[in-house]
């Protein structure tokens, strides 16, 4: 007699795609805050995963289990998320791109998007440490694309590590294009991943205007990397007006908010 396959509920499965969106690890505290649920509760689901070899408990946190592929972590399932708000802020962000223009995308969903909306323009100069932008933009308009040695991330086709920032630093472009994990008034803008970090704060500081691509679920959200150098940001593009808080955070900092139609 067979087992019949697990299916996790919902805050299970939101437990593993904040696992995955954490790089595969994290710890029991920052779980409860991202989903806004006690210690104990996060611990009861943690439990039942464990039962299923569908994560790991370690010494203060958590690991994907065995039966957890990294090759599944959810870039495409979060492409799916807001897409219509990620197409708009793609579509808006195209309008301040010309042809010619060089500039940087990160691995992010919404800076995939912005590469679909870029295939409208020719010649561009496109440095990215991501292989869906690069392919994505590679091959047509004339456009040149330069893109690190190094390993490819199996979850989301993004290279990072001390090679990635150092192919980085060789470039000067007009648009660093970032994308961001959350936003909140006091902290500003956050990342999940320390290398992502590095790598933008890298190319932000070899670029003349910085651009962040968030959709309002970024809002009010937090992430465990604060991204350095805020104040060197100068738009962010989203496709809807941000609580009081943090458009007065945005407003101190000078850093400009577009909408998206």
């Amino acid at each position: 007699m067979h087992a019949e396959p697990f299916e996790p509920n919902q805050r299970e499965q939101e437990i593993l795609d904040e696992i995955r969106l954490a790089g595969g690890s994290c710890r029991v505290g920052y779980l409860a805050e991202r989903l806004g649920v006690s210690d104990e509760t996060i611990r009861r689901n943690i439990k039942a995963l464990q039962a299923r070899a569908m994560v790991r408990k370690v010494h203060g946190g958590v690991l994907l289990g065995d039966a957890m592929s990294l090759t599944e972590q959810p870039f495409q399932t979060r492409m799916r998320r807001n897409a219509g708000a990620k197409r708009r802020i793609a579509a808006r962000l195209a309008e301040l791109v010309s042809d010619g223009d060089s500039l940087f995308l990160d691995i992010g969903t919404t800076t995939a998007y912005a590469a679909q909306a870029l295939r409208r323009r020719k010649r561009l100069y496109v440095v990215t440490n991501s292989l869906t932008v690069a392919s994505t933009l590679t091959s047509i308009n004339d456009n040149r694309v330069f893109f690190p040695g190094g390993e490819l991330r199996s979850h989301d086709g993004g290279v990072f590590g001390a090679q990635a920032v150092d192919f980085m630093r060789q470039f000067n472009v007009q648009h660093a294009i970032l994308s961001i994990g959350a936003i909140n008034a006091d902290s500003g803008f956050m990342l999940h991943d320390l290398s992502e970090a590095e790598l933008s704060r890298t190319i932000a500081g070899n670029a003349r205007t910085r651009i962040v691509l968030a959709d309002s679920s970024k809002f009010a959200q937090r992430a465990p990397v604060t991204l350095a150098d805020q104040d060197a940001l100068d738009i962010l593009i989203s496709e809807a007006a941000p609580p009081p808080d943090i458009a007065g955070m945005l407003e101190r900092r000078d850093i400009a908010l577009l909408l998206a139609d």
